[in-house]
Parts: structure tokens; sequence; C-alpha cells
């Protein structure tokens, strides 16, 4: 039987087990458990203050955005790495508890043979579109600037990145040291649509998509754009079945618009919540680079216990039924259904529950937390099979 293909074949790491053990040395900041790193405040000087700063982007996605603009002449799809950009800082941020104001600065990197000017002017009338609509949901954002380099000798089509800070006070900082057994894991779900977005989300959100891209699209994409992909991979390069104007089997969406589905943001809800139910509230997990196993590396002595999945949207559902994929990767690689989860009292999960509905995002307690001898479990059960990860 053929081996499944895992995320590190492809050259990218779900855990990033060796960017973790880089950092040992690095100083954790003020609250070492929690999702962000947490510094003093080295702007104003406030002992009461802290500030955070973060990085992340739209990552390989971006090469879909070049895929669709080749195929269609299309630009639009540009506009979406700037929301995937900001999102992905945006909402680790509000995993403890920082919604704004926020200062932006954002990177780009493009080939200049391959991505023209427009592009560039899609991308940041794209951050402009994200900044607005946050801004209507008191999420103020104000942009610096940023760099745009060229840098076809390093980039081979375009990559899309943000930094954000925030500043905020030490005494509203989520930071994770409330975890203990006995409380009930919240899942917000990744699919649907918000009331804040303009179309069906496909729930795909920015991670994940050295996998998606090649496992969805066909080797047409390979012949026809050889700067798409790295050669070290191409064995496994465009190995999927559609083209991305084919519709996408189970959804209304075509395989492109799910695979270019902006990434939802869930600031809007996370702050409703925090106003309303802070006090109940140990932690909240961003379900992206380490899909569902994410929870493993914060609180101690814990099994996280998730048997009451959402069912996967459509394109996650067709990775299931995809033999090549195994199970137990897609879990530790994408968020399956849920990119965002509120560890809180059992008590106050009803309410928070009912603020996501109100936001238009299906929610419901989807586990629990146990104790545990020895490092954090994972367990986690499909409907169909049980997994068990650790550290």
């Amino acid at each position: 039987m053929t081996q499944p293909i895992r995320y590190e074949d492809r050259g990218a790491s779900a855990d990033k087990s060796e960017v973790h053990k880089a950092i040992v040395g690095e100083h954790p900041g003020l609250y070492p458990g929690a999702f962000c790193k947490v510094l003093p405040d080295t702007l104003g000087g406030d002992p009461d203050q802290c500030v955070l700063i973060h990085a992340d982007g739209a990552g390989t996605k971006s090469i879909l955005a070049y895929l669709h603009w080749k195929e269609t002449g299309d630009l639009s799809a540009f506009k979406g790495l700037a929301q995937d950009s900001l999102v992905m800082n945006i909402d680790d941020l509000a995993c403890v508890g920082a919604f704004g104001p926020f200062l932006l600065s954002n990177t780009i990197g493009r080939n200049a043979k391959l991505i023209p000017g427009d592009a560039i002017a899609a991308i940041i009338a794209g951050y402009r579109e994200c900044v607005a609509m946050l801004a209507g949901h008191g999420i103020e954002i104000a942009s610096g600037g940023g760099e745009t380099a060229d840098l076809g000798d390093t980039v081979r089509t375009l990559v899309v990145d943000s930094t954000v800070v925030a500043r905020m006070p030490r005494k509203s900082v989520i930071t994770c040291e409330r975890l203990r057994p006995g409380l009930a894991i919240v899942g917000l779900a990744a699919g649907g649509r918000a009331d804040y977005e303009s179309a069906e989300n496909s729930g795909l959100g920015s991670n994940g998509f050295t996998m998606l891209r090649h496992e969805f699209l066909s080797e047409y994409y390979k012949t026809a754009f050889p700067e798409a992909y790295a050669p070290e991979i191409a064995s496994l390069a465009y190995t999927g079945p559609y083209r991305m104007g084919d519709p996408l089997p189970g959804s209304t969406l075509t395989v492109g618009q799910a695979l270019l589905s902006p990434t939802r943001t869930y600031a809007p809800i996370l702050k409703a919540i925090v106003a309303t139910a802070r006090d109940s509230i140990a932690a909240i997990f961003h379900n992206t680079g380490g899909g569902q196993a994410k929870c493993l590396r914060f609180g101690q002595g814990l099994t996280y216990v998730k048997d009451n999945l959402f069912a996967p949207p459509p394109a996650f559902a067709l990775l299931q039924a995809n033999p090549a994929m195994a199970p137990r990767e897609l879990y530790r690689t994408l968020n399956m259904g849920h990119r965002m989860e509120i560890v809180c009292e059992l008590s106050a999960a009803e309410g928070i529950i009912k603020i996501s509905k109100g936001f238009g995002v299906d929610a419901k307690v989807v586990g629990r937390t146990e104790a545990t001898a020895g490092p954090n479990r994972l367990v986690l059960n499909d409907g169909r099979q049980e997994f068990s990860y650790s550290l």
C-alpha cells in the first residue's frame, strides 16, 4: 500500500518543530504560556501596560491569486491576499484579548517579471477595504505603509506579509494561566457566511496551502506554470483532478473560489465575547499552523478531548475522502471545520455560542479539558476514527 502523503513531504511543517527548537533560548515574555508573546511597555514605559508585535502572512496562497490572474486576467483575487495576511495577525492577537488600536505595516516581495504593478495596487486596495470593514466593528487599525521589494532571484511569484503592533493593559491579557481540567471547548465554525462577509466562506483560511494547492489542482498547472511550484517537489506537485474553474463537489463554490476564499476574521465576534464573558475564559486558540493540535502547546497536565466536531465543509470532506491523505495528518495540519476555539467555564458556553451565532457564525461545544499525567495530550474523535496527539 502506498504511504499517505505528509505535509512535510512537500517541504512544509505543520507543527514547526524546527522553529520551536530554534527559539528555545529566546525570552518568553511577560506571560510565557500566552498564545502570543507579550512584552513590557517599551513604547511608553508604563508598568501597567504591555506591547505585542506579530508578523504573519498569506503564505503560499498567494500563488493561487497568481494562477487565477494568469487564467482569467482578473486581478481581484490579489485583494483577498491582503485580508489573508492581515487576519492571520489580528486574529492571533485577539487570542490574548487585544482588539486595537493596531499599527500595521505590510511587506510585499514579488518577482517583478511576473507580478505587475496593478497586482500590487490591488493588494494595497485590499488592505484598505479590510481595515475599513474591521473599523465598522470597532477594531481600529492605522497603516504605517510598508515595503514592496522586487526579489526575482528569491521569490518565484509573490509574498504578502504583515506586521501588527498593539499596546494594551496587562490586566486585560488572556494569559492561558487559568487553563485547567473541567473546562468546555467552544468551536467557532470555519465555513458558512458571517454577516460581515460578502460571500460564502470555504473555511480554508490561510494555512496548509502547500497541501491544498497540490491536492486539488491538476497537472495542467505544473505544465502551464512551472514557476508556481518548487522543482524540489516535482513528483508531488499539482497531483489533483481539478482546474480552478471547476465546480467544487458538494459546494456552491468553484474550486478556485474555495481555495481563494478570504480568511475569515473572528475578531468582531471575539471582541463581543470577551466584553461579556472575560472572567469565564481561560484561553482562546487560533487553529492555524498545527490545525486541531494547536492546543497542545498551552497549559500543563491537560488532555484536550474533542469529540463533538463540526462536519467538515466540502473542501475538507474531499480531502478526507482522498486515500492519498492520512486523516491523522489532516487534523494536525488544517482546521477541518472550526478555526477558532474558546476554552471556558461550561456555564459560559451557551452565551458564547449565542454571540457567535448572532454574527452568523455557527458555534458549539466541541470538547472539554481533562487531567492527565505527563505532557499534554489531544484525543480527537471525528465520528469515524479516534486519534491521539502529543508534543
